[in-house]
């Protein structure tokens, strides 16, 4: 059952977020924002940020990110309509529906899930089309990768064209059904444009068989994020619910009574080539409750088959705590250094049987993963092993478990059982898994999760988020080098509007949309934004004009635009006094950017 578009946006409107989640985590307020522990992961140290004006909220410790209707879902275990059912009876709003019975919900499904599967048709035949020459650098790859044309089919794995409305073009459909299906969006015109261009797409299905969206993958040297998945503002998708491969794993699932979890659409196929066909992954997400909860429909053990120390499995409470709720047991598969479960797959079937056949449980692992790092050849180092392993150790809710792993510690670093039980106490608060993250916002490194390591691209997009007015004449796609931050000021720029541009982007780009928009912007300066964007462009396309009269070694040609820049670059770290000043330099990278001129 659909719900009208103007009321789902006057429903999250008229929700207060902040009165929303503070029943649920106390919330205190820093500036324009609001700060607290997160109600999604366990935590010592707040890393849970809202802001209240944008109606968003975002975690910078799990990455649990949306508005108050996603929060309702979160919370309250919820599809999307009944999220919007929750939050307007709050708001006294009577909704319109778009369908009026359960019928027709679950016709309109069937239509969604059909467009597609025509979507999925459409891709598989380019990159089976032999002629088509745009997609012989994707069968190059996939061929690459060990993957003929028995498993393309097997799998539908196909190709989205290089071009902005192939998919919409060859569909024919209406602007609502390409957007409720996640295939594509509206440009600011109202033109139609794909989801996914110039990518390897691996349609996912539900565990009826059902098409209900793609992860598409880019091409080695291709720019963009590596995946790019379908929006979960698509009607029938849900990366939180789905698990890929599960319509292919069910049957053997079933008879083994086990899953194995992968992280990936390849670690699948390869897992199913090598005789592993009881293997899913996630859909560019961690697992949730609701991955437990459908698992549990299937089977009784699940081993994990990705990196025990990543973010797949930083969450170790859930993890013991769906054991509790579902009646899992959960088991962690102990792959080789560097290595992952579709290349293992491949290179060494066997090796990877034998992995998945004699997984340990999951804390087992871990702390045997703790212990073997360690250096046994002190008294320090011994300790040390001790504490970080008790830390581990203290997650797990039943006591006579942890008390025997107190023995086996104890054993294996030559302490006595009392001293391991001291040193977690004492060392526990300050441990490297206790959950107490260190203070990072100084340190180098990407900083990427940090609210205080901005980029200045990252900059200027949190100030076109807040204060759009202030700062959107000045900017353009040709003063952004990293294509993530590009793709976030395409979609602002496009749709107009922080939740539709959201709606449109992949899932590396939603969510720096997202940890933007918790961000205060009322101290930024537009003018000091703009003036250093600019000077790094600037700069940028300068160095790539003296490569270019180097190479050819016609300076002269080159000599007077990269004089242009470097005269820019000084004025506007000197001289600049107000924007209109900028113009010219402005206009010259759109458009060098867009003409791609030599000089």
């Amino acid at each position: 059952m659909a719900i009208v578009d103007d009321d789902v946006r006057r429903v999250r409107d008229e929700a207060d977020i902040v009165r929303l989640i503070t029943p649920h985590t106390q919330l205190k307020k820093v500036g324009r924002q609001w700060s607290g522990l997160c109600p999604f992961h366990n935590e010592k140290t707040p890393s849970f940020s809202v802001n209240q004006e944008k109606g968003v909220y975002y975690c910078f410790g799990c990455q649990a990110q949306g508005d108050a209707i996603e929060f309702v879902r979160q919370m309250e275990g919820l599809d999307f309509v009944g999220a919007v059912e929750v939050l307007a009876a709050r708001s006294g709003i009577t909704l319109r529906y778009t369908e009026r019975a359960e019928g027709r919900s679950r016709s309109r499904r069937k239509e969604l899930t059909e467009l597609v599967a025509r979507a999925a048709a459409f891709y598989h035949e380019r990159l089976m089309d032999q002629g088509d020459t745009d997609a012989r650098p994707a069968r190059d790859y996939l061929r690459s990768r060990g993957y003929d044309g028995e498993v393309a089919r097997t799998f539908t794995i196909g190709w989205a064209p290089d071009g902005w409305n192939a998919l919409s073009t060859h569909l024919k459909v209406s602007d609502e059904d390409l957007v409720a299906a996640g295939l594509g969006a509206l440009n600011r015109h109202g033109g139609q444009y794909d989801f996914f261009r110039a990518r390897i797409v691996f349609p996912i299905f539900d565990e009826r068989g059902e098409a209900v969206g793609f992860g598409g993958r880019k091409l080695p040297d291709a720019e963009g994020p590596k995946y790019k998945n379908t929006s979960d503002r698509a009607e029938i998708y849900s990366k939180s619910q789905i698990l890929y491969g599960l319509n292919w794993a069910k049957t053997e699932a079933g008879r083994m009574d086990e899953l194995v979890v992968c992280e990936g659409y390849t670690d699948v196929i390869g897992c199913h080539l090598a005789g592993v066909e009881r293997s899913v992954a996630t859909c560019g997400t961690a697992l949730t409750p609701d991955h437990a909860r459908k698992m549990a429909r299937f089977v009784k053990r699940v081993v994990l088959a990705f990196d025990a120390d990543g973010p797949g499995q930083a969450a170790a409470e859930r993890v013991y705590g769906w054991e509790s709720e579902f009646g899992l047991q959960f088991a962690v598969a102990d792959l080789p250094a560097g290595s992952d479960p579709g290349d293992l797959a491949r290179s060494d079937p066997e090796g990877m049987q034998r992995a998945i056949a004699e997984a340990r449980p999951y804390l087992e692992f871990r702390v045997d993963r703790v212990l073997e790092r360690a250096e046994m050849d002190s008294l320090e180092g011994r300790a040390r092993a001790a504490t970080e392993a008790m830390v581990l150790v203290a997650e797990h809710p039943e006591e006579l478990v942890r008390d025997q792993y107190v023995m086996r510690i104890a054993d294996r670093c030559l302490v006595s059982a009392d001293e391991v039980r001291r040193l977690a106490t004492v060392g526990g608060r300050n441990s490297p898994s206790s959950g107490q993250r260190p203070d990072v916002r100084s340190a180098g490194g990407s900083g990427g999760n940090i609210p205080g390591r901005l980029t200045i691209e990252h900059q200027a997009l949190r100030l076109l988020i807040h204060r759009p007015e202030d700062l959107s004449a000045w900017l353009a796609p040709a003063l952004f080098a990293d294509p993530v931050a590009e793709m976030a000021y395409r979609a602002l720029a496009e749709v107009g509007e922080f939740h539709g541009a959201r709606a449109t982007v992949d899932d590396e780009t939603a969510d720096l949309l997202g940890r933007l928009a918790v961000q205060d912007a009322s101290d930024d300066d537009p003018k000091g934004v703009v003036c250093r964007l600019l000077a790094l462009a600037a700069e940028r396309n300068a160095v790539e004009l003296e490569a270019r009269a180097r190479s050819s070694g016609d300076l002269g040609t080159y000599q007077p635009s990269i004089a242009f820049l470097r005269r820019g670059v000084i004025d506007l770290r000197e001289t600049v006094a107000d924007l209109d000043q900028v113009e010219p330099l402005l206009r010259w990278l759109i458009d060098y950017s867009e003409n791609d001129t030599d000089g």
